[in-house]
C-alpha cells in the first residue's frame, strides 16, 4: 500500500511517502506560490506515485488549532482526493525534524525540513496503524 503524508504550511508543503507501509521517506517539498498552484502540484504528486492513502498533519492543542485545522481542511478539499484522507497529530514534528537533522544539512527555506516533518507524521501514522 502506497501512503503519502503532507505537512501543510503557508509557504511550503512537506511531503513523505511510504511505498511499502513500513518505511517513510521524505521527498522534495512543494513550494507554495498560491493555494491553487500548490493543490495542482500535490495532486500531480499523488497521481504520479499512485498514492492509495493520504495522511495529513494537523495541529492538536495550541492557540491556533481551530484556525489551522480549518485552513488545512480547506486545502485538502481543493485536492478533491478520491483516496482515503487521514488526519494525524503533527504536534512537535517540526521541532523533532530540526533535532533529527541537526548537522546533516543547513536548515534553509528549501523545504527539506518540512519534508522530514512529513516523514515524522507518516512514521507516527504507520506506528499507530500497523504496530501490534
Amino acid at each position: 500500500m502506497k501512503i503519502a503524508a503532507l505537512d501543510i504550511g503557508l509557504k511550503r508543503i512537506g511531503v513523505a511517502i511510504s511505498p511499502d507501509g513500513r518505511s517513510a521517506l521524505p521527498q522534495n517539498a512543494i513550494l507554495r506560490k498560491n493555494r491553487n498552484q500548490a493543490a495542482r502540484d500535490v495532486k500531480r504528486f499523488l497521481e504520479e506515485w499512485e498514492i492509495e492513502t493520504l495522511v495529513v498533519g494537523i495541529p492538536v492543542g495550541g492557540n491556533a488549532e481551530e484556525e489551522m485545522r480549518r485552513r488545512i481542511e480547506h486545502f485538502v478539499s481543493l485536492l478533491a482526493p478520491d483516496i482515503p484522507v487521514v488526519y494525524q497529530d503533527e504536534q512537535g514534528s517540526s521541532y523533532e525534524a530540526k533535532e533529527r537533522t541537526a548537522g546533516q544539512f543547513r536548515h534553509t527555506k528549501d523545504g527539506k525540513l518540512d519534508s522530514v516533518a512529513a516523514q515524522i507524521i507518516l512514521e507516527r501514522y504507520l506506528d499507530r496503524t500497523f504496530s501490534g
